[in-house]
């Protein structure tokens, strides 16, 4: 096998109660000393200055300054040595005397005077994993840290001591292939959904469900998918959509929303649209709750924030009653996300101290029954929801209770997807503007002073009219 003098062999050094010598004091130092003080490390520094953040640490007697000028005799009896200094001459010092001393050392931003280099670690104690770049592009070892950090959810290391708990349970099971099965279902199904939930209670009666042979329970995942930008999901909400087996999502679920769904999971739609519903809730309710109980993960995806006119109460109500595990994971909500895109705060110390969120879908008979006088109140910003087709009432109602015909109103069409439309205009115009401009995609109503912004606070790129 042909070896590139490039490569380093990775490993991983137990460090807890051992010396590790760092010689510099500044924030280079420091960056260092952060992740070694991680591994419990007895940390001595040499340095003439220490930086404020070392100080403290020193004070709180985290830290030890053991001189401030290096001598080669201060590396003995040290596993790790770290050389830190603006200094070429001292960091090549540092470098030889740990070397003669078989001392493994770390010259920062100089792999040839170093005999090991530090990777880019990504931390879930006791799951820890490291990128390097064998020091040829530090920077690109850094992004990919990054990329990892958001695929791992935090709680991944508690994963870990919990399998390392129930070992010995598992380790029961004959044959060698039957504990590896037990094992990668905990982990693809609910089992692992509840550590990361909080409740290893619940994680522990999956465990021992799998190990007796139980049919496999299934989870839903209610997600808010924002109002259309991908940028806007959380990342749990990427992680559950890309393990998810069936997906059951809406109309405002953007396609490019719909692209980080795991591909092969199989794909309903059951949005409504206004005036007409493809599929009525309670039976969406019941699906729901069938597909899970068949042992399925599934993903009910949703615009928005389930919570906030998403009738994601009602879904895991069903869920709840019969007995199906379920998860809730919020998006960011039409309301502050299409008016943080727009440009419009939704308050403002000079113009609005409260912020109504309200929805401007008719009954069926055709009515809108709102709280008209507590809706036409100076001082605050009215964010109503599904409000295009009842717009002119709307307009006229909260004029009819006391706001003036030239109170500031804006509607956003398909708010914060490269679509988006913002007419900024007043209760007494704003209906007319609309229907000039043919409105017809999922959109905002926002009333209230803080529209006056747009014109200063606009930062988002738009379609034109």
């Amino acid at each position: 096998m042909e070896v590139s003098d490039s490569l380093y062999f990775p490993i991983f050094m137990r460090l807890r109660g051992q010396r590790v010598l760092v010689v510099g004091g500044g924030e280079v130092a420091l960056r260092k000393i952060r992740l070694l003080l991680t591994s419990g490390a007895t940390i001595q520094i040499v340095a003439k200055e220490l930086c404020a953040e070392l100080a403290g640490l020193r004070d709180n007697g985290k830290v030890r300054l053991q001189g401030a000028q290096f001598e080669a005799a201060q590396v003995d009896g040290c596993r790790l040595v770290v050389a830190a200094t603006d200094s070429l001459e001292v960091n090549r010092a540092v470098a030889a005397a740990a070397d003669a001393r078989g001392i493994p050392v770390n010259v920062v931003d100089n792999p040839d005077l170093s005999s090991f280099i530090s990777p880019s670690i990504i931390n879930r104690a006791p799951v820890q994993i490291a990128v390097s770049s064998s020091g040829a592009a530090p920077v690109l070892a850094r992004r990919l840290r990054e990329k990892l950090e958001t695929m791992l959810p935090k709680r991944y290391g508690d994963v870990a001591d919990f399998m390392g708990r129930m070992r010995e349970r598992v380790r029961k099971i004959e044959p060698q292939a039957a504990r590896r099965s037990t094992w990668e279902q905990f982990l693809d199904g609910v089992g692992a959904e509840r550590i990361y939930a909080g409740d290893e209670t619940g994680a522990e009666r999956e465990l021992e469900r799998i190990i007796d042979g139980k049919p496999i329970r299934g989870e839903v995942y209610l997600v808010g998918a924002g109002p259309g930008d991908p940028d806007l999901l959380t990342f749990r909400a990427l992680r559950l959509m890309q393990q998810a087996d069936v997906v059951l999502y809406d109309r405002l679920v953007s396609p490019a929303i719909m692209d980080l769904v795991r591909r092969d999971a199989e794909r309903i739609f059951v949005g409504k649209q206004r005036n007409r519903h493809t599929v009525p809730q309670d039976e969406i309710n019941q699906e729901l709750a069938r597909l899970a109980l068949e042992g399925k993960r599934v993903l009910r995806l949703k615009g928005g924030d389930p919570f906030i006119f998403g009738r994601g109460g009602e879904e895991i109500q069903t869920l709840a009653a019969q007995g199906v595990p379920f998860q809730v994971v919020p998006g960011v909500t039409a309301a502050s996300g299409c008016a943080a895109y727009a440009g419009i705060p939704l308050t403002h110390r000079d113009y609005a101290q409260a912020c109504v969120f309200v929805t401007g879908h008719a009954r069926a008979d055709g009515t809108l029954t709102l709280n008209w006088d507590m809706l036409a109140r100076r001082g605050q910003t009215v964010a109503i929801y599904m409000g295009l087709s009842t717009l002119p009432h709307l307009c006229a109602q909260l004029i009819a209770h006391g706001l003036p015909a030239d109170w500031p109103a804006a509607l956003i069409e398909e708010g914060t997807s490269p679509s988006q439309r913002v007419i900024a205009a007043t209760l007494g115009d704003l209906p007319q503007q609309v229907t000039a401009a043919a409105v017809s995609g999922p959109s905002l109503l926002i009333v209230g002073e803080v529209v006056k912004l747009r014109e200063q606070l606009r930062w988002f790129g738009e379609r034109q009219s």
